[in-house]
């Protein structure tokens, strides 16, 4: 359990000006030495300076410092269930049995639970390093299938975590009418989570006046997959969206797994990938969650649509998913970021270094990802999942410049992954070498610090909270 609270006063680091000296800060152009970071109330950056002496009266960093890391895909609910699911549920295991025992899972939720739960995995998102988050939020109705007399009562909640922890957040309600494709009938364990694409418009809307949007929260939807809606609803979905907020960000489930992919093709002649590209305009508000399966001919077009692949390695792994083509879909210029999903780790590094890793196992080489423009593989992983994972959350996110969130992470420079160490190899001991203890020490989001010496600010209330849901979920 975590250790005694550090009172709020303690985070508290910066003085009026809203302004951080570091010696140095990892900008779009690299390592730079001697920034100024200047914000303004409403967490935006408004200078970036560096090679600048240090003014007086200005806050020094600890450390180096370096942009927060997206994530973007979340389901916060299933945190409470990692490690709940790891035995043998049937002969053939797998995502199938394993989405079984999740809705068993989801079944018992209640709002309560809920937002305990999601308020402390965006905790542990927070003292990770991710300062933002987009939740793929499909957990809408009563057990019994029912709407909440607030249709929008769970999503407010989720909300209103992220809120508490002090993460930025990307809402999407999920939109889920049917079990597999040809418009089948759902299943009673899905009852939750099902509505129209009128009634999921509706229920956004209710949201979002419930939680006006601001500068650490914004809003788009998730047709949950092509197997969980028709054409017509997602064509209905998306112009609902754009008569309302248009551009926002819409992200889909597809092609994570084979069995997926062979019912597509058996019941609309092409694999997911092709025919969503073939059919919507595809382009950079879109997120393709996983697309773990897709062939040669479907990389390089979602390459070229500007799309961005949501890659969650960790989750991808523990449900046996498959490997994405990383290294064909990166030499394509394609965009990439990166998510927890079901977290069972919640930690960007440990999602880089596998992303690289399942390369490496798939190719038998070293240093994959890394390009002969790019030689450093952990810079070009991470500036990458920056880009990706903004470019998703619809929101300026992900990197230090000018009007862009104040967010970001401070590294200690003592740590063994740092230490002695010059700035270019930093990143690479960040995410590859796994020596104890985290090497991030602090974490700011819109200018503020929230974690300090490893600790958020709400940490003991948080996780007595999280500690009380699991265990009457468990009960």
């Amino acid at each position: 359990m975590p250790a005694a609270r550090i009172a709020r006063k303690e985070f508290d680091v910066t003085n009026d000006r809203h302004a951080l000296f570091a010696a140095h800060a990892y900008l779009p152009q690299g390592w730079r030495r001697d920034v100024l970071l200047e914000w303004n109330e409403g967490g935006v950056l408004t200078a970036v300076s560096p090679d600048t002496a240090a003014p007086a009266g200005v806050a020094r960093a600890r450390g180096p410092i370096a942009p927060g890391m997206p994530n973007l895909h979340s389901h916060a609910f299933q945190r409470a269930m990692a490690g709940l699911a790891e035995y043998r549920a049937q002969a053939a295991d797998n995502f199938w049995s394993w989405r079984d025992l999740m809705y068993r899972f989801a079944a018992r939720m209640t709002p309560e639970a809920l937002q305990s739960i999601a308020r402390w995995l965006y905790v542990e998102m927070l003292k990770a390093g991710y300062t933002s988050v987009c939740e793929f939020h499909y957990l809408h109705h009563a057990p019994n299938g029912r709407g909440y007399a607030n249709v929008a009562e769970l999503g407010q909640r989720v909300v209103e975590a992220a809120s508490q922890a002090g993460i930025g957040m990307t809402m999407l309600p999920v939109l889920y009418q049917y079990s597999g494709f040809n418009q089948r009938d759902p299943r009673p364990d899905q009852r939750r989570f099902l509505n129209t694409p009128e009634a999921l418009l509706d229920l956004l809307s209710t949201l979002r006046r419930a939680k006006p949007a601001h500068g650490a929260l914004t809003y788009g939807v998730a047709p949950h997959s092509l197997r969980a809606v028709s054409e017509a609803s997602l064509r209905a979905l998306l112009d609902g969206l754009d008569a309302d907020l248009p551009r926002a960000p819409v992200h889909i489930h597809i092609a994570e797994q084979t069995g997926e992919v062979d019912e597509c093709v058996a019941a609309t002649g092409a694999r997911p990938v092709a025919w969503l590209l073939d059919r919507f305009d595809v382009d950079a508000r879109w997120c393709l969650v996983h697309a773990t399966h897709v062939d040669a001919k479907e990389t390089a077009a979602l390459a070229a649509s500007g799309a961005v692949a949501g890659l969650c390695p960790t989750t991808e792994a523990n449900l046996g998913d498959g490997v994405f083509p990383a290294h064909d879909y990166l030499g394509a210029n394609g965009q990439m970021g990166i998510g927890s999903d079901s977290h069972i780790a919640v930690d960007w590094r440990s999602e880089l270094r596998l992303l690289e890793y399942g390369q490496r196992l798939v190719r038998r080489q070293r240093n994959v990802l890394a390009s002969d423009a790019r030689a450093q593989v952990a810079e070009r992983l991470f500036d990458a999942a920056l880009a990706g994972g903004a470019r998703a959350s619809g929101r300026a996110v992900g990197a230090l410049a000018v009007g862009h969130r104040a967010d970001w992470l401070v590294f200690d420079q003592t740590h063994p992954s740092l230490d002695a160490r010059s700035p270019d190899t930093w990143l690479a001991g960040v995410v590859f070498c796994e020596h104890g203890g985290s090497p991030i020490v602090e974490v700011h989001t819109g200018g503020r610090c929230v974690v300090r010496d490893g600790r958020h600010e709400d940490e003991d209330q948080a996780y007595a909270g999280y500690r009380e849901a699991v265990a009457r979920l468990l009960a």
